[in-house]
């Protein structure tokens, strides 16, 4: 008996349980869940007036074009058509089709202000309510001037990665074709996939850094960022397999769900990316507590100063537990 009680003690104190601990404590699964509908609304306003921008440069170029549709089908599964026998909610030939400048943009371009941008200030405040923070306070116009930067920064980032994934197949074909290897042999197909899986994993690992350091304002050192945004990017990278080969498969083949079965698949898809993205923050946090790190001081310091004013309103003494605990803290600092 005594074994399995050690047993239990053992796992209760393993990272990872205590990383699900805080996730679960602060509510996530709900703050997920919130956040999967935003992004679901927020991602069509995007797609919409992104291609509407694009098709004066990629209209004319067929493999451009190509690469930067199977980037988008690769980040998010389902969300566009990759091929004429592809499932997707969207068809990219009906929005290259559209006309460049016109009420429709206008119109997709609002949308994609109010969805994107809300969907970034809700995500800044779930992540740092894992961190037990208070919402980042300051000039709204400011706020929502950064979190606009950061959504171009992501716009940018993809449509590097399309670049970078097209360079990179483009060089992998080459020296394939210098070996005498065909692309479409056994060795051709995976050096291929080891590439777009590369790149899909370097946007994933860029985008968690960005969403934990620059949108939630919150100054993690690198050293203790890099833990989480690797492993939630691995974690991404298995989810989009995984939605890839099994949830639009076995939602679409259930005639019961067919009509919406994209759109569902996309929702539970927006769920678990959001979950993944808190359980990564819920990560980083719990290697913080470790190394005895704060990251804002000055709301600790409003945190004792409150629990002290509590204990004195209880009969305690002034707090000295409290005092000896904040003495053992360092601030995190670059």
């Amino acid at each position: 008996m005594d074994g399995v009680k050690r047993l239990i003690a053992w796992v209760q104190r393993t990272r990872a349980v205590r990383v699900f601990q805080r996730y679960s404590g602060q509510r996530g699964p709900i703050l997920a869940s919130g956040l999967a509908y935003q992004a679901l609304f927020a991602i069509f306003a995007a797609i919409w007036a992104g291609f509407s921008i694009a098709g004066l440069v990629i209209s004319g170029d067929q493999v451009l074009r190509e690469q930067l549709i199977s980037t988008i089908g690769g980040a998010v599964p389902g969300l566009i058509k990759t091929g004429p026998d592809s499932a997707g909610a969207i068809d990219p030939d009906v929005l290259l089709a559209a006309p460049a400048f016109s009420l429709t943009l206008v119109i997709s371009l609002v949308g994609l202000l109010v969805t994107a941008l809300g969907f970034l200030a809700s995500l800044r405040d779930g992540i740092r309510v894992i961190f037990e923070l208070p919402a980042l306070t300051g000039n709204p116009v400011l706020l929502k001037v950064k979190d606009l930067v950061v959504g171009l920064g992501f716009a940018v980032v993809l449509v590097a990665s399309a670049a970078l994934s097209y360079f990179g197949t483009t060089a992998t074909d080459t020296v394939l074709g210098w070996l005498g290897i065909g692309t479409d042999s056994v060795i051709g197909f995976v050096l291929t996939r080891v590439v777009t899986i590369g790149v899909m994993f370097a946007l994933d690992a860029v985008t968690l850094v960005a969403l934990y350091r620059v949108l939630s304002g919150v100054p993690i050192p690198f050293e203790r960022l890099r833990g989480g945004a690797i492993i939630g990017a691995v974690a991404l990278g298995v989810l989009k397999v995984l939605f890839s080969a099994a949830i639009i498969g076995g939602v679409g083949s259930n005639p019961l769900l067919k009509s919406f079965a994209v759109i569902l698949g996309l929702l539970i898809f927006f769920n678990f990316v959001c979950q993944v993205i808190l359980i990564g923050a819920a990560w980083v946090v719990v290697g913080l507590d470790d190394r005895g790190l704060v990251v804002d001081p000055v709301f600790l310091q409003k945190r004792i100063l409150d629990a002290r004013v509590l204990l004195a309103d209880h009969g305690y003494a002034s707090g000295r537990v409290l005092e000896r605990r904040r003495g053992r803290l360092r601030i995190a600092r670059d």
